[in-house]
């Protein structure tokens, strides 16, 4: 561990009610479903599961950007659950997102330096006279130019934009940044750029990550720690070198046999999964993932297991594992 705890979810949960026809029961898609987990100062958390398992939905949710429907998020120790927007706003500050398109997410309208003196004039940071300076400073900090400053965002390629996302989070000093799919878009060459300005930034300013992604290869570069994503829960946790070494959940052995092999004398075999994910409206009972796993048991689909602790900050939720019930057939 790195330091102290600087962000806490507990049993965190999101659901997003479905209309449906007069006289119908109400429905609801649950895309994160009670997770429970932390940040450490100065980390990088991975979080990393197939499109569509609420990896997005809990980090816009950890940052308030949507409320969750239940359970507890602290910063810094600081219950921020059910603060006001008001209340919330000191907490923007240490807390920012880096989205992963940063086209849509950039004003068009808005020349780059604009949308950065925009964010200190709304948090009252700095003397006006001086928020030029201070935008021009944090732009250089990401690798762009002064006269990027006046440029406007279809101006840029898809690596200068993510970089000027990037800019408009750090000119808060925040203490944690969470990237959602911040390289997912861009090609590979510039993919390890922004990686490794990352890695630079946080070396410098002691920067805490909650980086989402798909590609395990790009996860398991740049965390400390790991989480895996499915069906709105999580269903392993580790540190990277751990998580690699021993892995032990059905789901997360099929996402590293999808890492494409560097060695042509490897003899990892590829698992293909049978069936498709189940509907967030309509998960299955017990453990969410026993309509596709090849280890399924019966009371796989009547219970659910939760985070056991494997050891080593090691934790897994699998039946398979619950010594009073892996013999059952």
């Amino acid at each position: 561990m790195k330091g102290d705890v600087v962000l806490r979810a507990v049993g965190v949960t999101k659901f997003f009610p479905v209309k449906t026809s007069f006289g119908k029961t109400p429905m609801v898609v649950k895309a994160v479903d009670g997770v429970t987990l932390k940040l450490i100062e100065g980390e990088t958390y991975g979080l990393v599961g197939e499109t569509g398992c609420g990896k997005s939905t809990l980090g816009r949710t950890l940052i308030k950007l949507i409320e969750p429907t239940d359970g507890s998020i602290s910063i810094n120790g600081v219950d921020v659950t059910r603060m006001t927007e008001k209340e919330m706003r000191p907490y923007r500050k240490t807390v920012q997102m880096v989205f992963q398109d940063p086209y849509t997410s950039l004003n068009p309208r808005k020349r780059v330096g604009d949308a950065l003196v925009e964010v200190l004039t709304i948090h009252h940071l700095s003397k006006r006279e001086d928020r030029i300076d201070v935008a021009m400073k944090i732009l250089a900090k990401v690798g762009l130019r002064p006269e990027h400053f006046y440029r406007y965002p279809h101006e840029f390629s898809g690596g200068q934009r993510q970089r000027i996302g990037l800019a408009r989070a750090l000119i808060l000093n925040p203490a944690i940044v969470i990237c959602d799919e911040p390289v997912s878009a861009l090609d590979v060459s510039i993919q390890s750029q922004i990686i490794n300005l990352l890695q630079d930034l946080q070396e410098q300013d002691r920067l805490t990550y909650l980086f989402i992604a798909h590609d395990m290869s790009v996860v398991k570069y740049i965390s400390d720690r790991i989480g895996v994503m499915y069906l709105g829960h999580i269903v392993e946790e580790a540190e990277t070198e751990a998580l690699f070494k021993n892995t032990l959940h059905p789901y997360t052995q099929t996402l590293l046999s999808a890492v494409p092999k560097t060695d042509p004398y490897s003899t990892r075999k590829r698992i293909i999964l049978q069936g498709d994910v189940p509907s967030p409206l309509n998960p299955p009972s017990g453990c969410v993932f026993h309509t596709r796993c090849p280890y399924a048991m019966k009371a796989c689909t009547s219970l659910i297991p939760v985070l056991k602790n494997m050891g080593e900050n090691h934790r897994v939720a699998c039946l398979r594992y619950d010594p009073d019930l892996s013999t059952l057939a």
